[in-house]
């Protein structure tokens, strides 16, 4: 089955009341040319901070972040693929961090990650802005085996927070989607995921809006508080 945009469109603006405060509701993805302008340390930090986020509290994560960038050098991933297990054993002695050893060691991991792809397409941010968003979820599962501590929601809320256009498997996505018979049940395969990016494009063909748009359109459909 699939969702129809005019029906989306109606029923969330009848939610928000008015136009406006609709299209102020919605998220915004980066231009490509803005994905390109951002160095690779900024994606290496959103991709740690959203590893670190994962099952704790996003306010506690990110008010600890500074002292994270501090430790760990701005996350240059040219010196955190230097990152020894001495220096992260040494690292989990900071009490001004949060003291995660699988987390942690990602982060050369991930660094290393960031420096092959950068290296390859000149740029992390350029190999972003051209990966097409009707095969996002490609590029999940491309960052999921590739890097470290990036499955679940990682990899998809660290697209969201670099500004690449993705939707999100949250409950209420999830949610709308088994109501509309895309799924009918937690997406954990691989299948049902593209069933869900299927359904996806269908809707920004049909609505020429980007899929953090029509993702959040679609949780509002469940989400009512």
């Amino acid at each position: 089955m699939s969702i129809r945009y005019p029906w989306l469109y109606e029923y969330v603006l009848r939610r928000k009341g008015s136009i406006q405060q609709l299209e102020d509701s919605l998220p915004q993805p980066l231009s490509a040319a803005e994905l390109m302008a951002v160095p690779d340390d900024r994606y290496l930090s959103m991709m740690t901070q959203r590893i670190f986020r994962a099952g704790l509290r996003h306010a506690m994560v990110d008010a600890r972040w500074p002292a994270f960038e501090d430790a760990f050098w701005g996350f240059d991933p040219t010196k955190m693929v230097l990152l020894s297990a001495e220096h992260i054993e040494q690292h989990m002695q900071n009490m001004a961090l949060i003291r995660h050893l699988g987390k942690l060691r990602s982060i050369p991991h991930n660094a290393q990650m960031v420096l092959d792809i950068s290296r390859e397409y000149g740029g992390f941010g350029r190999f972003l802005a051209q990966w097409p968003v009707d095969d996002i979820v490609g590029l999940w599962f491309l960052l999921r085996k590739r890097g470290y501590q990036l499955g679940g929601y990682s990899t998809p809320g660290f697209l969201r927070m670099a500004g690449k256009d993705t939707f999100l498997i949250t409950t209420d996505v999830v949610a709308a989607m088994i109501a509309h018979g895309v799924i009918d049940r937690q997406p954990t395969s691989q299948g049902a995921l593209r069933d869900m990016q299927a359904a996806f494009n269908q809707l920004q063909q049909d609505s020429g809006r980007p899929l953090c748009q029509l993702s959040a359109m679609l949780a509002w459909t469940v989400n009512h508080d």
